[in-house]
């Protein structure tokens, strides 16, 4: 129905956030309502999803995070609800590797996720997300990241491959640690 919304941020809430386009709020489901600023401009890519007692919009910053928000609720099991939750706490990356990787435990470390889910999500999707790494936008936390690997004379293309599985919640030094192991592998 809906491909994206762009507008001004004009509430955040634990959940949500309310977009303004053309004078009209559109209240969007997202995994990380606290990542937008308040009045900011934004391009919101949407899903929507309409029952019989329902019409509720999620909301994904960027087509790769919204690509893989389409994968996972099409495993049988797994709807909007418990995908946000996967998508505000992992990275993409570490996601897809997980599942291509058969991690159980990476999985069933997101809420409501249990084994048996995880192990359907390795089963629907393996092997059948290809994202390219190259688009996935950067932050202001790890364009430090990206400045000290690029003087240490890697690539931005290499950078951008291992970025999302690195923690961003780890101080510098630890995220630089994290990124030149993976980028050694």
């Amino acid at each position: 129905m809906y491909t994206y919304f762009k507008g001004k941020i004009t509430e955040i809430e634990s959940n949500n956030v309310t977009i303004e386009c053309n004078g009209i709020g559109y209240r969007i489901y997202v995994p990380n309502p606290f990542s937008y600023e308040l009045e900011g401009e934004y391009k919101i890519y949407v899903y929507s999803k309409i029952a019989e007692d329902e019409y509720t919009l999620y909301g994904l910053k960027d087509k790769e995070q919204y690509e893989l928000f389409i994968r996972l609720i099409s495993v049988k099991g797994l709807g909007p609800k418990l995908a946000l939750p996967i998508l505000a706490t992992g990275s993409i990356g570490g996601i897809v590797d997980a599942i291509d990787r058969e991690n159980i435990l990476y999985l069933t470390k997101f809420p409501k996720i249990g084994e048996k889910l995880a192990k359907q999500i390795i089963l629907d999707l393996k092997g059948k997300i290809h994202i390219d790494a190259s688009n996935i936008e950067t932050d202001d936390r790890s364009e430090d990241l990206m400045e000290t690997l690029s003087a240490l004379g890697y690539k931005t293309a290499e950078i951008k491959k291992v970025l999302p599985q690195v923690n961003p919640s780890n101080t510098l030094e630890e995220q630089v640690k994290e990124a030149l192991r993976l980028l050694l592998k």
